[in-house]
């Protein structure tokens, strides 16, 4: 039998990819069965047509976009004999690694359940992209256990080091599993953002955290636990990651959503929104613009209504 060792997985991982993965909406919309540890949605105030309307203008646009520079978007459109709100956001359910591998998570919300689709898998096979391997985990339901993909884990994939913030969709169980599964190192930690006079859970890894091939962008002032913070900062450092450092407010925006990819010519990319944009200073903008194109998408009936941002919209393809 064939034996892989960690510096031979290293060697032979990359963090970014050229191919991604979009689900386009034919019913999106808020849900309030995942608002409920989901701070960020906010009630809607148009009716369901017209929230759908705007959102396909924002998804079809940053496809759009991403496919301008140089970014290879494969597109699928959710099922329209049974719709669901947040199929916007694949990520959650499923992801894609080296080696033939995918992995298909335990969902919080009973209604984001129907958005794993196995015909999705021949698609990706016409494409030329075959995943032999599928890892399930949806197991874990059945103990109320849940690990929504690469939105409770924030993957630095070269340094095979898998950062999760706990929280009820991500349960610390089913993350070391994960990490056994796929040869990674697992720091867990506890996030924690303000929703009036509370501090409450951050839902998910990737709202407060984003791994490029050469930097880090963080929110560290999250991280409530000192020693916590201290192990995620020393982490990142010791893989000799820049650090680009969130404030909380910041994180509100979406600034940690944000998400590293490369075009089919090979220069990186940095998608994120224009809410995560404009809530950045010079000084910020001026450190990612020193290593990656940014493409700066307009997301905001997403961002209100869904919860999540750029990042939460691109399953990777590897």
């Amino acid at each position: 039998m064939l034996h892989i060792t960690l510096s031979t997985i290293k060697r032979l991982t990359m963090q970014t990819t050229s191919t991604v993965l979009m689900i386009e909406p034919v019913a999106f919309g808020y849900n309030a069965e995942t608002a409920v540890n989901n701070y960020f949605m906010r009630l809607p105030d148009e009716s369901a047509q017209q929230i759908q309307e705007k959102a396909l203008l924002e998804f079809r646009t940053m496809v759009d976009q991403l496919r301008s520079a140089g970014i290879h978007v494969l597109v699928e459109r959710d099922q329209v004999d049974a719709p669901c709100p947040d199929s916007i956001f694949p990520n959650n359910w499923i992801s894609f690694h080296g080696r033939g591998t995918a992995v298909v998570y335990p969902m919080y919300a009973e209604s984001r359940r129907k958005e794993r689709r196995n015909p999705l898998f021949e698609r990706l096979n016409c494409e030329g992209f075959n995943y032999p391997e599928i890892i399930d985990l949806t197991r874990y339901e059945q103990q109320n256990l849940f690990l929504e993909g690469t939105g409770s884990m924030v993957l630095d994939r070269v340094n095979r080091v898998a950062y999760a913030a706990l929280s009820e969709r991500t349960n610390l169980v089913v993350f070391n599993d994960f990490c056994t599964r796929l040869a990674f190192e697992a720091i867990a930690f506890t996030a924690f953002q303000q929703v009036g006079e509370t501090r409450l859970p951050v839902y998910h890894t990737n709202v407060i955290m984003c791994i490029a091939e050469h930097y880090a962008v963080v929110c560290l002032s999250c991280i409530d636990n000192r020693d916590e913070r201290t192990l995620v900062e020393n982490s990142l450092r010791a893989t000799g990651k820049e650090l680009i450092e969130l404030s909380e407010d910041q994180m509100h925006h979406f600034a940690g959503n944000m998400l590293q990819l490369r075009s089919c010519k090979g220069e990186l990319k940095l998608v994120l929104s224009q809410s995560a944009y404009s809530s950045l200073l010079p000084e910020q903008l001026a450190s990612l613009k020193a290593h990656n194109e940014l493409i700066v998408c307009e997301v905001p009936t997403i961002e209100r209504l869904g919860g999540g941002s750029v990042r939460c919209m691109i399953a990777e393809i590897f």
